[in-house]
């Protein structure tokens, strides 16, 4: 999504979404970056109606992000899939507009607090590694 200085009249595209998380994956420090060569990221409209039953969510706008997968340093199992970021594009524009916060720095939290999951991290862990790649 390159900045062309004139506002927005389509809303960002997956691939927009996908071009600005993996900024933030990229800007990640080591040895964060050197362990995500495993990590899919998906960039969905939304999640789907099992995810959100089984994360007792009732409104599909409500989930912006979610790891699934294994952390670093557990053991694999046969048959595991790969561990995986999905961004929720839909819920992630209505809270970029609702919030007023710059979509990069609201793809950059998402993607942060998601890998954290991946890499076991506390939630005041994810605000430090956040407040490094902030752009």
């Amino acid at each position: 999504m390159p900045d062309t200085g004139q506002p927005l009249r389509f809303p960002p595209t997956p691939q927009d979404i996908e071009i600005l998380a993996l900024a933030a994956l990229n800007r990640l420090p080591e040895p964060f970056r050197s362990h995500l060569s495993d990590v899919v990221l998906l960039v969905e409209e939304f999640a789907d109606k099992v995810i959100l039953r089984e994360m007792e969510i009732d409104d599909p706008f409500g989930l912006t992000g979610l790891y699934s997968g294994r952390p670093v340093g557990a053991e694999a199992q046969t048959g595991d899939l790969p561990p995986t970021v999905h961004l929720f594009r839909r819920p992630l524009l209505d809270e970029w507009v609702e919030t007023g916060v710059p979509l990069d720095a609201l793809i950059t939290h998402v993607v942060v607090h998601e890998i954290g999951h991946h890499f076991g991290l506390s939630d005041i862990d994810m605000h430090v590694l956040e407040d490094m790649v902030a752009s």
